[in-house]
């Protein structure tokens, strides 16, 4: 498994998860992953610090990708720690990209796909958590799918 870096200071603020002591954080991010539209996967999380621990067993690689971001791109969380297991068939994983100041989906499709009109497909790849290709932020990981 991996230990995935995140920027700290960037993400979506969840008040108290990070907290010391905080005996709830676990279920608040499953919460969270539920809640953003990931539904209730066989996960569980714990919180030390400023890292994420993950464990569980989901059904594909992107399922257990779009966990990781949508824990990672927490505001305080400095690293994700995958535990996950995937049960069903093994494909590539996607890589991450983290967006810079004046980044759009278009600018970052042309740098990774050199097409920027490819945009569309790293949009879907992020749904649920981008809701509209226009609202990304600078700090925020996205998955790049081959």
């Amino acid at each position: 498994m991996s230990l995935f870096s995140f920027v700290k200071e960037a993400g979506e603020k969840l008040i108290d998860l990070l907290t010391p002591g905080n005996a709830n954080a676990g279920e608040q991010l499953k919460e969270h992953i539920s809640k953003i539209g990931l539904g209730n996967p066989n996960v569980q999380a714990t919180v030390d610090g400023d890292k994420v621990t993950v464990t569980g067993e989901v059904a594909s690689q992107e399922e257990k990708e779009k966990i990781l971001l949508a824990v990672g791109n927490i505001e305080g969380v400095g690293s994700v720690d995958d535990q996950i297991t995937v049960t069903g068939p093994v494909v590539t994983a996607a890589q991450f990209v983290v967006v810079k100041s004046g980044d759009t989906l278009s600018a970052i499709s042309l740098r990774v796909y050199g097409d920027a009109n490819k945009y569309q497909k790293i949009f879907e790849a992020n749904k649920p958590m981008l809701k509209d290709v226009n609202k990304i932020y600078p700090g925020q990981t996205l998955r790049i799918p081959e």
